[in-house]
Formats: structure tokens, sequence, C-alpha cells
């Protein structure tokens, strides 16, 4: 549905370097990565709005790098919302309206089908300058999706709601997926978005795709340093492989397989690291001796820090395990983890 094959755009200061990405026909993609990626100027430069020096975007098998962005069957939704301040929510809703030929009784179907799946029915009359941050949020969902796009591009859509509105605007995104035929592209710096929404994602760093692949493989195996960071796999360390072992800062950590290359780095989720008052000897593979370096309360969940040797490794845990190990900065305590729950590259 959308391919970008050797796509390049420069502008001052910032270079997009051959991006190759395919989209399937009716899928939801995630674009991730941190802020200055890269993330909005290929959203921007698919929607037509940016020029690109050379390379190829491809919709429905057509090039439509040279067509004007109205010509391409595309829909874009900022993080601002960009509501028209001075019309009532249902004339923004229709506003496309103007610059599309559609049939009356179509436009009213879609229209009144929106409202419906989008909880707009009471707020038709109000300005932007009376709804909430979600409430805006599904008013520009709704003008997008007026116009009946083949493809709807979503600019970090859920940055600037607050935690309640957020998770209410992802379920209202995957109700409209899954009811719709259009396919989403989303860019976002949140990983939560691609667990919650996606099939497939990418990572981008200074302009370039770092990794594409299914969710589950950027988030269980990623291929490099920066993507291991991104998803949140606080244990990384450089690491000699020999035979089925790693070794790090003089510490031996049994993989359970044979790395091809000698040197490299492991990464493990630091909810798959165990704490315990005692070492396990039957399924945990990897079980060491350490000493509580420092305790942070991150909300709903403690990231406890244990040092062993020279390694620190993180570990998140609940309350209730936080009282039950009597965790304290300066105790010693065993950290454990399986092989399994080890990812080299």
């Amino acid at each position: 549905m959308i391919k970008t094959e050797n796509l390049n755009v420069s502008l001052p200061g910032f270079h997009l370097h051959n991006i190759n990405l395919a989209i399937e026909e009716g899928g939801f993609f995630v674009l991730m990565g941190p802020t200055g990626a890269g993330k909005t100027v290929l959203l921007e430069a698919v929607a037509g709005l940016i020029p690109v020096k050379n390379g190829r975007i491809i919709i429905e098998g057509k090039d439509v790098a040279g067509l004007p962005s109205e010509k391409r069957g595309i829909s874009i939704v900022y993080q601002d919302y960009a509501l028209f301040p001075h019309l009532t929510v249902i004339d923004n809703i229709k506003y496309g309206l103007h610059f599309q030929k559609i049939d009356k009784k179509e436009a009213d179907q879609r229209l009144n089908s929106l409202i419906h799946q989008l909880d707009l029915a009471t707020l038709e009359k109000r300005f932007p300058a009376n709804l909430s941050g979600g409430e805006l949020q599904r008013v520009a969902l709704a003008r997008a999706l007026m116009v009946n796009p083949r493809i709807l591009l979503l600019d970090e859509p859920l940055s600037a709601l607050d935690p309640r509105f957020r998770e209410e605007i992802r379920s209202g995104l995957k109700k409209l997926h899954q009811s719709s035929k259009v396919t989403f592209f989303m860019v976002t710096h949140d990983f939560a978005d691609a667990l919650s929404l996606a099939e497939k994602a990418a990572v981008m760093n200074h302009g370039r795709i770092e990794q594409i692949g299914s969710v589950e493989d950027i988030f269980q195996r990623p291929c490099s340093k920066f993507v291991a960071d991104f998803v949140g796999m606080k244990n990384l360390f450089s690491a000699r492989f020999s035979g089925s072992k790693a070794t790090i800062d003089n510490l031996e950590i049994e993989l359970g397989r044979n790395p091809v290359n000698s040197h490299g780095y492991i990464a493990i989720r630091p909810e798959d690291i165990v704490l315990s008052k005692e070492s396990f000897t039957s399924s945990m593979r990897n079980a060491f001796k350490g000493t509580v370096s420092v305790v942070f309360d991150r909300g709903f969940y403690y990231e406890v820090h244990v040092r062993v040797g020279e390694a620190i490794f993180k570990s998140l845990i609940t309350k209730r395990s936080l009282f039950e190990l009597k965790i304290q900065e300066g105790i010693e305590i065993y950290v454990s983890f399986k092989s399994t729950a080890i990812h080299n590259f």
C-alpha cells in the first residue's frame, strides 16, 4: 500500500537517508524514535508537504513523489489538532468536503457513522475552545476521516494528552482501524503506543531507520544498542562471547546458545531480573549475589539497582515485593534471570 524506496530528504540542518519502508494495505504501522529523529519529516514527505530530494514514494503501485498532497488520498492529524477555532465541531468535521466531490447521501452516512464511533453527538455545536484535549483529538480524527482517505497519517496524536485521555484515544484509534479499510501510519516517541496499537513498526534515529519488524521483534530482539535502549532494555552490557557464555566485567553469564560473533552486547529487560534472598538453582541459569545500590520509586513499581562486581543490574518490582524482601540500599540480595531472557547482538 505504502512503500518508500531509497527516499532522501534534505532540509537545512537535517537529512533523511535512504528510507526504505513497506506498509501493508489496511495495516497499522508505527514509526518510533526520539524527538528530532526525523519522524515528522518522513510523515510530511509521504503526505507531500515537503519536497523529496530523490527516491520514490509508492502508493497502491503508483509513484506519487511528484504529485501534490491533495492528489495522494492522504489525511494527516497533528498533535496540536489544527482545528479552526471559529468553526463548530460539526463544521470542522465537514470542512474537507469543500474540496472533495462526494455524494451527499454518502457524506451524510459517513458523518453520522463517525459521530457515533467517536462519541461526538453532544459536541456538535461546540467550538474548539470549549473542548478537552481528548475531545479535540476525536474531532481532528473525524475531520481527517470524513474525506474517506486511503491513508491516515498520525503525528504524535497522543503526546499532548494526559494519561486518561491517552488511553481513551488509543482505544478509539484501535476501534477506528478495525472498523475501516484505512491504512494507519503513526509516528510516536512512546513505545507504549506501538505495543497497544501496531502490528508492525520501525525505529528511527538521526534520519535513518535502525530496525523494522513486528512489534514483538523490536521489543524482544533489538538489533542495535540504540534500539535496545529505546525499547527499555535497561540492562545493556558490552560482552565477550565464548561458547555459550558471555563475559561482562569478569562476570560469566550462561546464554544457552553459542553466538556467532566473539564480541557484542547482551540485553535483559528489567522485568526479567528476579530479586530474592536466596539463590535460585533450578529454573534460573544465572544467579549472582550483589548489593542494592539505589531504589527508585516509579509510581506503580520500583526500580532497584543491584551492583554485582562492576556490573549494575536493574530490576522492576512491585511495592509488595519491595516490602516482602525488605529491600533498602546497602543490603545483599541475589539477582537471577533465565538464559532465555537474554538477547545478544
